[in-house]
Parts: structure tokens; sequence; C-alpha cells
């Protein structure tokens, strides 16, 4: 086998491979001598087939195992005699025709990962941004546990809805005077100005009473998810059967109780935990972002075209499948072509980013033990239906990519825990609002993810960017969405199972029936 560079510019390698006839001649060779003990062939007991015969009849696919074969041999004789670290799968295309025989000769084609001289974790120094789960902050929750619980009761006779109360109504929509599927429903609770139907709905009901008769005429939104209605006028012919307006809540010990807490004070230590949790993770947030930040300016390299390729694919997919749900996807889509180069530099940044952090991770030896994998695993697997889960397990198993795309996130946490632990730290005591304000402010930078051997997918930071309809809200997409791996994992092979409930502190929505409801946006998630 014969290899020569023939390529060798910033990232990309290039070789030429020749495999020699009479190394291609042995492996068919040896595969026949295997094959030939177990073949069949009529007129002969098996194994007894005269290796000429299977050779006449096989020889073609044969040669084609053992050509396989042997150029994988190859490409990995490149990567060890050269010591590279492969970015991407290497490309590898035939010189020429193939031959039925004599020598074949191929060129193999690939981008390696960034040799970083300098990594710079020295003298870091990281403002962190704290809010105090205070008296204000705890009577806050207290009072959203308390709208989100809101009970209500039979209004007075006569009584006329007004924002905030509830109806419930039976209902039957018509399109060009024609019913349509969905558009008829029984006993449908509504509270007014909740904004769960479309626009128009809900205000057209306020000043309504039990047992009245309206007619509601209506347009369904451009974007609405049904496309025969999408767009289009109709008219809902409504029954109003009752009227409830909110009980008074008192927040006592009676109230801990709906929720199944002994009292009132166990169930402040509850939301104290919560809030602690949640601030704590704003907190985090922020800090890990001017981590980010710091690091991108410290660091300037080289980084692999294909792996900038295949994030910002990933990127523009997302951006695209936004646009398309807009109410104008032409001039949605219009927009973010308009920024197209900005979220190839923010693709380069995450990709830069990921390897940098990915080398930081190697050089002071932290690892994902095989327990933390287990215990993540197990996590991901609780997600699905209980006949699945064995699935489950053993799709990552058995799938390494998955299994590294699953490991990412906790290898990223560990890596940035080892970097805040090196920086100094600062504290500054802010409100809630104002936490809230500097990250939203702070959304223009992109965030970055770990890249390189070892790493995966990032589910932390995984989010779809939303809509492009505004230049600010663009900019804060382009700092929530992740940077991916090239080579996606395969999808796991089971359905999830619904999710399960909100907790008890937790009110579920109002189920909306088959009535014209409001099409859901795709969630904005924090970074």
């Amino acid at each position: 086998m014969q290899i020569a560079e023939i390529t060798n510019q910033g990232l990309r390698r290039a070789y030429s491979l020749l495999i020699p006839a009479d190394a291609i001649a042995a492996r068919v060779d040896a595969r026949l001598a295997e094959v030939s003990k177990t073949i069949k062939m009529p007129g002969f007991r098996p194994g007894k087939v005269p290796p000429n015969l299977v050779k006449k009849m096989h020889g073609p696919a044969l040669r084609g195992e053992a050509l396989q074969a042997a150029l994988n041999d190859g490409v990995n004789k490149v990567i060890a005699d050269h010591g590279l670290r492969p970015a991407t799968q290497p490309q590898v295309d035939v010189d020429g025709e193939l031959p039925d025989d004599g020598d074949a000769r191929f060129t193999v084609s690939l981008e390696i990962l960034p040799t970083i001289e300098d990594v710079k974790i020295d003298d870091l120094a990281l403002e962190k941004l704290v809010v105090p789960a205070d008296d204000a902050a705890m009577d806050s929750a207290l009072a959203r546990l308390a709208e989100s619980a809101q009970r209500t009761e039979p209004a007075p006779a006569k009584h006329k809805a007004k924002l905030g109360d509830t109806v419930i109504i039976d209902f039957e929509g018509k399109v060009d005077g024609v019913a349509f599927d969905g558009g008829k429903g029984e006993g449908m609770r509504v509270k007014l100005g909740s904004g769960q139907l479309i626009p128009g709905f809900e205000d057209q009901l306020v000043g309504a009473k039990a047992n009245e008769q309206r007619t509601i005429s209506v347009t369904f939104p451009a974007d609405y998810g049904a496309a025969n209605l999408a767009g289009k006028p109709a008219s809902f012919e409504i029954t109003v059967t009752g009227v409830e307006v909110p009980a008074e809540t008192v927040i006592d010990d009676e109230f801990a109780k709906g929720f199944g807490i002994d009292s009132l004070d166990a169930l402040k230590e509850i939301l104290k935990d919560q809030l602690d949790a949640e601030l704590g993770g704003l907190s985090r947030t922020y800090l890990k972002r001017k981590l980010l930040d710091t690091l991108a300016a410290r660091h300037d390299f080289d980084v692999p075209e294909t792996m900038v390729d295949a994030e910002f694919e990933q990127i523009w997919q997302t951006l695209e499948a936004e646009a398309a749900r807009e109410a104008d996807p032409a001039a949605a889509k219009a927009e973010i072509e308009a920024e197209r180069e900005d979220y190839r530099r923010i693709a380069v940044r995450r990709v830069r980013l990921g390897l940098l952090l990915s080398e930081i991770g190697q050089r002071n030896g932290i690892t994902v033990s095989q327990a933390e994998m287990n215990r993540l695993i197990g996590q991901e697997a609780a997600r699905y239906a209980p006949a699945e889960q064995q699935k489950v397990v053993k799709f990552f198993q058995e799938n390494a990519m998955a299994a590294m795309q699953l490991r990412a996130p906790l290898y990223e946490d560990k890596v940035v825990d080892f970097l805040i632990e090196k920086a100094v730290i600062t504290e500054r005591a802010v409100t809630r609002a104002e936490l809230e304000a500097a990250i939203e402010s702070d959304d223009e930078t992109p965030t970055g993810h770990v890249h390189g051997p070892g790493c995966g997918h990032d589910h932390d930071h995984d989010h779809a960017p939303a809509k492009p309809a505004k230049k600010a809200a663009a900019k804060k997409v382009k700092a929530e969405a992740p940077a991916a791996e090239a080579a996606p994992a395969k999808e796991a092979p089971a359905k999830k199972a619904p999710a399960k409930k909100a907790a008890a502190a937790e009110a579920s929505a109002e189920s909306a029936a088959a009535a014209p409801a409001k099409p859901k946006k795709a969630a904005k998630k924090a970074d």
C-alpha cells in the first residue's frame, strides 16, 4: 500500500492511496477460502464447492468486499501514520476508473481538528449577578401560584361576563356557511382575556350572560395550524351555558393543603427552594455567557469548514422552518437571507468555542464517568413509555454518537464549572428584572458548545431560533441556538410518552376542546 501527501493547506489534508493488485488478490483469496467452506451449490455437498467455481460466480462481489476492507485499512493507516485528528468523516474518491483487476487508486481528503497551542484560561475575572430570594420574591411567587390555582364559582343571576370571568359555551363554527371539522363543541370553558382563542373571539363574549345565544364573527390567522382555515373568515353560533367569576383565594394553611402540603410554612419552604434554583439558574446563565465571551475574545484559530458548514446548516434549517410559519413567510425568509453572513459568523464562533472547551477539558482531565452516563441514559429512558424504556437504553448503548450527544451537556457543564472555579468572581446584587434584562441584552452574543473527540450535541443550548420577524428578535435568537455535531445521532426507536402533568403547585391549562385555539409559536428557551 502506497500513501503520499498531496495537499497540506491550513486544516485541509489530501493523500493519494494506491492499493496494489496483489494485495487485493490476496484478500480475495482469503475471503474465497472462508466462503467456500459454507457456500451451497446444487450438485455439491456443503463446503465441497471448488474454489475456482465459487470465484467464477462470486468473484466481483468478493473483490468488492476485499477492496472495501483494504480501503478502510488504508484510510486508517493514513490517519495513524500522519497523526491526524479528523474533524469529520474523510472523503474518499476513486482516481479514474476502478479496474476489475490491477492496482486501485484513491484520493483521501479530510479536514483535521486544529492544534490549539496557547489556551488562555488564567486570570479570568467575571461578574456574577445574584438575586436574593427575599420576602417580595416569595410574595410574588405565592401570588402567581394563587392565580394559577384560581377557583371559580357561579356568577350571580344576570351577571354580565367581564375580563377574568370564565364562560362555558357550546359552539358550532362555519366557513362560507359550511360547518368544518373540529368546529363544534360543548361545555368549553373560556377565561376571558386569557388569549387562548384566536383574536377577536374572546372579546365578543364580554358582556354575555348565562343562557344567552350569540353569533361571533372572526377571521382565522394567516398562520393558523389548519391550512383549510388559515386566513378565512368564519362565524360561530354560541350558546352561553354558564358564567363563573373568580372565587376569593385566601393564602393560608388550607390553601397549602389544596396542593397536598401540610401548611403554608411548608409550602413557602418548597417555593423558596424553587426560587433559589430558578434564580441560581439565571445567574449561572449570565455568568456562563460572560465566561464564553471572555474565552472568545482571548482565542482566535482556524476551524474546520466542514464543521462550520454542518453547524450553519442546522441553524439555517431551523430558521427557515420558523420563517415558513410566519404570517408572511416570504418577508421572513428575506429577512434571514439578509443576515446570512451574520449567522455564518455565529456558526464559526460556536465551533471555535466548542473546540476550545473540548481542549480545555482534555488538558485538565475532565471526564464523564460510566456511572454518570448510566444516570443520563436512565433519565432519558424515563421520558418514554415504560414499554419502550429498555429499547431506549439499548439504543444509547449501541450508538456511540447518540451517547456522545447525550453526554455533551454534562461534559460542558463540568468544563464550565472548572473554569468558574479558576476565575475571580465578584458578585453584584440585582433585582430579578435587572438580571433578566441583562440576559436579554446579552442575547446578541452567541454561545459555544463543546466540539471534538468525545463530545456531542449540546442539549443544554439546543433551542430553535425564534421567528426572525424583527431585527432585535433575530439577534436574540442567534445567541440561543446550539452548536451541533457534524454527524447527528440517529433517531431513537421509540415514541415519547405523553408528558407527565405538572406538580400540584402548577395549575394545568384549561382544555380548548375543538375550539379555534390560537396556534402556538415555537417556544424560546433561555440558553
